[in-house]
């Protein structure tokens, strides 16, 4: 078994197509058909992944995914949804999503998607001789997803970890966009260049309380990290 899935899909159709291929991909696979009972069977067990419905009946897919990120921030979650507005998305990503797949889609879309997350969220497990990056004042654990400010410990989402790791490894230099949508998101097109937006907004947050790093925008280019004597 590759890995152990939760699908929460209320289109009986499409749920079933999904389920099959899934498993015919090697997954195990648990379905639900609502949103509440799909917020459940996330408590009953520990999920390699979780595909979640934006629409979907007795809790919307945004509410479980948010539910989901209060305590666990590292098991990927890809939305299904058949609305394309840019808002939709970037609220998928703010509320924890780490992508989207617009109805209608290919199952061969679908697999190739879930093995990345699958493989990436495997390979990424946290070792026990962890290394450790220093920018002002904050020490950061990419292996763990952990920034520490002192007595203080911010865990990182998966991607907000390898985001930050491309910029303080590479502090003072500018990283072009298109470079890490192709590093993380794997494609350089307009709707990853908004989430990627909004992964750099939550980053800035993270470093906030030292005033001597920013996360500086080159406008048409890309990002660098910088401490004030930058």
């Amino acid at each position: 078994m590759k890995g152990f899935l939760l699908l929460i899909e209320d289109d009986p159709s499409l749920g079933m197509l999904m389920e099959d291929a899934l498993l015919l991909a090697g997954y195990e696979v648990r379905w639900e058909k609502e949103g509440l009972s799909g917020w459940s069977a996330y408590n009953d067990d520990k999920y390699d992944l979780c595909i979640i419905d934006v629409m979907l009946p007795k809790m919307d897919g945004y509410t479980v995914a948010k539910n989901i990120r209060v305590n666990d921030l590292f098991t990927p979650i890809i939305f299904v949804t058949a609305r394309s507005m840019e808002e939709d998305r970037l609220k998928g990503f703010e509320v924890g999503g780490d992508d989207y797949l617009l109805k209608p889609f290919s199952i061969k879309e679908l697999i190739c998607r879930v093995e990345v997350f699958v493989r990436r969220n495997n390979w990424s497990a946290p070792p026990s001789n962890a290394h450790e990056l220093t920018f002002g004042k904050f020490i950061f654990i990419p292996d763990r997803f952990e920034l520490r400010l002192g007595d203080l410990t911010t865990i990182l989402t998966e991607r907000e970890a390898e985001l930050l790791l491309i910029l303080a490894q590479r502090t003072g230099e500018v990283v072009k966009r298109s470079e890490i949508l192709q590093k993380i998101w794997g494609e350089d097109d307009y709707f990853k260049g908004r989430s990627l937006d909004v992964f750099i907004s939550r980053l800035r947050k993270y470093i906030k309380p030292d005033n001597s790093l920013s996360i500086r925008n080159h406008h048409g280019v890309g990002f660098s990290l910088r401490a004030s004597q930058d």
